[in-house]
């Protein structure tokens, strides 16, 4: 166990003197892997950012358009009002301009099913960042157990001369993944639930807007 912790200081001391290319490489092949993860992470994050915040945005006025254009009996204004707004909340407001003169039970199903759609469209790839999230710190703990396995290996080749030198290669596999798994998965893990807070917001406003709408159909025309 000396050894082991006298291997790791020396690979500490020699990390502090390396440039962060030197220590990635140092890391072995899995460092490649986790740099493909780390790429996936923020592309997915910053893509499913953009279409979050897009359907986030909504005219406060939006609904009180679409009672106006349904008590004026305007229904082809109120359907080209949704197209243009482009909104998940629009959409569903469409289908559900769509589906009047039916019973209220259609319309209602109508519009919760492209609620459905939408919010499945809102958390593409949000699965694959979640398993980054928690893949990432465990292929980081692989590489751990790799260097270690490396340094006793290393430590049964030298027979009962131990270089420091030498074992500190097997010590940096297993230092220096772990930290690059951690790197990848803890951003991820905070992205991940960051986007879905968005999403949930969205989801509450679709349905606040859902029951205005069938509010609006079930009101009395004054």
């Amino acid at each position: 166990m000396i050894t082991l912790l006298q291997a790791a200081g020396v690979a500490a001391d020699e990390a502090n003197k390396m440039g962060l290319w030197e220590l990635f490489n140092k890391g072995g092949w899995l460092m490649w892997v986790l740099l493909l993860l780390g790429g996936l992470t923020v592309f997915i994050f910053v893509e499913r950012f953009i279409a979050i915040s897009k359907a986030s945005g909504l005219d406060i006025n939006f609904m009180n358009r679409i009672r106006d254009y349904i008590y004026d009996g305007k229904i082809d204004s109120a359907v080209n009002l949704c197209r243009k707004t482009d909104t998940p909340i629009a959409r569903m407001i469409e289908k559900g301009i769509g589906r009047l003169g039916r019973p209220m039970g259609d319309v209602q199903t109508a519009i919760e099913n492209v609620a459905n759609l939408e919010v499945s469209k809102l958390e593409n790839g949000l699965p694959f960042l979640a398993t980054i999230a928690g893949g990432a710190p465990m292929i980081g703990f692989l590489g751990t157990v790799i260097g270690m396995v490396r340094t006793f290996m290393d430590m049964s080749a030298a027979g009962g001369t131990v270089d420091m030198a030498l074992l500190s290669s097997g010590m940096y596999v297993a230092m220096v993944t772990t930290v690059g798994g951690l790197i990848v998965g803890i951003p991820a893990y905070f992205g991940y639930n960051y986007l879905v807070a968005r999403i949930e917001k969205v989801v509450f406003r679709m349905e606040a807007n859902s029951i205005a709408f069938m509010d609006i159909l079930n009101q009395p025309v004054k």
